[in-house]
């Protein structure tokens, strides 16, 4: 679903105002996103538990169209008692939600988003003492020294999947993927208190609220990083989170300019 905000128009948005003026709202059906419809949006967002901001994004327009919130998506409440909880700044969990999985924890067809790296499989299996020389020769896209071969989407599951086959050790390719809304790493699990590699993989396949929860023990198991986030370095928040080749991927900008926004955004609807 694309986003819709102040400035859009076209079939998009008339069918938003539709669904706004189905949900109470009553704005003129007219194609223009403009400061009726933003405020309609809100407060929508507001009635129903969202976080408010004015924009028409995925969850908002999932949440019209289905016409109430589904158990586990993550709201306004949620975000906040997580802010709350480890006394940092509401956009700046917001920001960090967006850069890692574009704001949503759950693929259309119902599954977690993932994302395999096969380098980390590398890693693991070689720790394990498994023949990862052969492995990797034959199933490069799979297993390789080399970060890549990504396939996106739904695809990743494949990826996850047969990297566990072909190796033989399938909790070690849950180990080798990052995770729900916050990507946090599957090798991360009994740092974070989960009993084992399925029990966190069911944690992160289970709701968006348990996977707000695996980050919050991942920052909070981690002084560095919870100071970095707190003060919003986001340099030092990047190099913690993403690893050291944060900077090719520009983590850190796009990290600085999500939360601007979001913060921008907050001061906007509190006024």
């Amino acid at each position: 679903m694309d986003t819709l905000k102040m400035g859009a128009h076209g079939l998009a948005v008339s069918s938003l105002q539709q669904m706004l003026n189905a949900a109470g709202a009553s704005l003129v059906v007219d194609g223009w996103f403009g400061d009726a419809t933003a405020d309609a949006v809100a407060a929508y967002q507001q009635r129903i538990g969202l976080v408010v901001d004015g924009v028409a994004g995925p969850k908002t327009l999932q949440v019209l169209a289905a016409g109430s919130k589904p158990a586990g998506m993550l709201g306004a409440a949620d975000l906040q008692a997580a802010a709350e909880k480890l006394d940092v700044s509401v956009a700046a969990i917001r920001a960090v939600n967006e850069v890692e999985s574009a704001g949503a924890g759950f693929l259309p067809d119902g599954r977690c988003k993932v994302l395999f790296e096969r380098h980390v499989m590398h890693q693991r299996l070689q720790a394990a003492g498994a023949d990862v020389a052969a492995l990797a020769a034959r199933y490069p896209l799979l297993i390789n020294p080399q970060r890549g071969g990504y396939a996106g989407g739904a695809a990743e599951w494949q990826r996850l999947t047969n990297a566990g086959l072909v190796s033989g050790y399938p909790d070690l390719a849950v180990e080798a993927a990052s995770w729900g809304a916050f990507q946090i790493m599957g090798y991360h699990w009994q740092r974070l208190g989960y009993a084992s590699a399925a029990e966190f993989e069911a944690a992160m396949q289970d709701s968006e609220a348990g996977q707000l929860d695996g980050f919050m023990r991942f920052i909070a198991a981690d002084p560095v990083l919870l100071k970095a986030l707190r003060t919003r370095k986001w340099a030092d928040f990047a190099h913690g989170y993403n690893g050291p080749a944060y900077a090719a991927n520009l983590y850190d900008v796009k990290l600085a300019r999500a939360y601007e926004r979001y913060a921008s955004q907050a001061e906007a609807v509190a006024a």
